[in-house]
């Protein structure tokens, strides 16, 4: 996972080559693990970004949407 900018808000990509710029994070390809992260709020820590990030392409990736 990676963050990037989505019009203006800051959204979590899925980054399956491990190419895109900057801090990235590591999450199990399970729909509960991604709740879980949620839930805990680890993707701006883990991505040293402020505020909530958009999940939704993450969601998309597994499945879960």
């Amino acid at each position: 996972m990676a963050a990037t900018t989505d019009a203006g808000e800051p959204a979590v990509v899925v980054d399956v080559r491990r190419a895109l710029p900057g801090r990235g994070a590591w999450l199990h390809p399970d729909p509960h693990c991604l709740e879980l992260a949620e839930r805990r709020r680890a993707f701006p820590r883990a991505l040293r970004l402020a505020g909530p990030l958009d999940t939704s392409a993450v969601r998309e990736h597994l499945g879960a949407g």
